[in-house]
């Protein structure tokens, strides 16, 4: 769990902003999402599979770029 230490006279909006960027900087904020609601293996295998396709495709747009 991230933690952020308020500074010597930091408003408490900088120090939650700053809070706000580690919880997502670590992951939290993605999982939390992921939890939300039950996800059934065929559409997790399924998004997976969407996602390695979009990031093939994206690596090969790159390579032709080039």
């Amino acid at each position: 769990m991230p933690g952020v230490k308020v500074r010597e006279g930091e408003s408490f909006e900088k120090a939650f902003k700053r809070f706000t960027k580690a919880c997502e900087k670590s992951g939290l904020m993605s999982e939390i999402k992921k939890h939300q609601h039950f996800e059934k293996p065929s559409e997790r295998r399924k998004r997976k599979l969407n996602a390695a396709r979009r990031k093939m495709r994206k690596l090969q747009l790159m390579e032709n770029s080039r």
